[in-house]
């Protein structure tokens, strides 16, 4: 007689299933945590910086607290001067952006073309575009000071320089980029700064 053999198949049940799900969470729920953890901490801090854009007094009187706060520290420790000149060059450049129109004149076919502003009743008014906007340029700026600060926690960034040079050569690299924007400026006759739309008396 020939025997019949019979294969059974164990299929899981949903005691088994559910455990699978239960472990799987287990092992992947601190990523998600984590992940959640600062994508809220991300919006909390996006809704501070929509809530504090209108007022721009106020954003600029903590900047300059905190940097009043850096420097006495700077100035208490006697270190960190590399620290300080980075910051210095990148808040110029900061500053240079915020100046420049976010089309420059000297890329464009007809010049008259760029960001000039009327100065007839019966000329359209254009109002000056930045490259960087007033917002971002506070943003970076307060970013950049809170890095430094945190920098001079740490001795690494503590690189020894005779400090003196290091103003000179600011001072210096100052006042050739802000000549040369002035003379942009004048060349292509744009001004960074403007009050909304003027009126113009009638001539008699």
């Amino acid at each position: 007689m020939e025997t019949k053999r019979t294969l059974q198949i164990v299929l899981p049940t949903t005691d088994s299933m559910s455990e699978g799900d239960s472990s799987g969470e287990s092992i992947h729920g601190k990523p998600s945590v984590i992940a959640g953890f600062f994508t809220r901490l991300g919006q909390i801090y996006q809704s501070w910086l929509d809530k504090s854009t209108p007022f721009s007094a106020v954003r600029w009187a903590v900047t300059l607290i905190l940097t009043a706060i850096y420097m006495i520290r700077v100035y208490i420790l006697q270190g960190w001067y590399i620290v300080t000149y980075a910051l210095g060059i990148y808040h110029l450049n900061l500053f240079i952006a915020f100046l420049s129109p976010k089309v420059d004149p000297s890329l464009l076919d007809d010049p008259d073309e760029g960001p000039s502003l009327p100065t007839k009743q019966n000329e359209e008014f254009r109002p000056f575009i930045r490259r960087l906007p007033e917002f971002k340029f506070w943003h970076s700026a307060t970013k950049g000071i809170v890095i430094a600060m945190i920098c001079t926690f740490f001795e690494a960034f503590n690189v020894p320089v005779f400090w003196p040079i290091l103003v000179m050569y600011f001072i210096m690299l100052f006042c050739i980029t802000m000549k040369r924007q002035i003379k942009h400026m004048i060349k292509y006759r744009y001004l960074p700064f403007t009050h909304g739309k003027r009126t113009y008396r009638e001539e008699t």
